[in-house]
């Protein structure tokens, strides 16, 4: 069944409308609390947290920056006490990195941070609009599981 060019006009609004909505919230909420790291450090510390432990070079990928960007960012969280470095006992030259208890606690805090912001933010709401988003949670949680 294919889709009438009103449909289409639809889908292409509402994807527009979402990916901005999205965006902007994503943005607010990053630059609520930057708990004295910049955002490539944030991201490194996520990056690292769902897959380590990581190679340096892994996390460049992952990041989309250059392999000396990417030490530099791990020197300096490491330098923070955030993050600890291991060294491959097959190949000395190859590093992994892992965050330290003090790293997770300091990702817990921002997101509780965060979650308190957007909590606050949403008690200003009346309370249909509040469980109208939360009946479209579950529909973007699905939405962002699928590929």
């Amino acid at each position: 069944m294919s889709a009438t060019v009103a449909d289409e006009v639809k889908y292409a609004e509402a994807a527009s409308r979402l990916r901005i909505a999205i965006a902007r919230l994503a943005r607010q909420l990053r630059q609520e609390s930057h708990g004295g790291l910049s955002l490539s450090q944030w991201s490194a510390l996520v990056t690292i947290e769902e897959n380590e432990p990581v190679r340096i070079g892994d996390l460049a990928e992952r990041e989309g920056v250059s392999a000396p960007t990417a030490t530099r960012v791990v020197a300096t969280l490491e330098d923070d006490g955030l993050l600890s470095r291991t060294s491959n006992p097959a190949d000395r030259r190859t590093a992994y990195v892992a965050l330290t208890p003090l790293g997770r606690e300091k990702l817990e805090w921002a997101r509780n941070v965060r979650t308190a912001s957007l909590a606050q933010r949403l008690a200003g709401l009346p309370d249909v609009d509040v469980d109208r988003l939360l009946e479209l949670v579950s529909v973007l949680e699905s939405f962002v599981s699928t590929p």
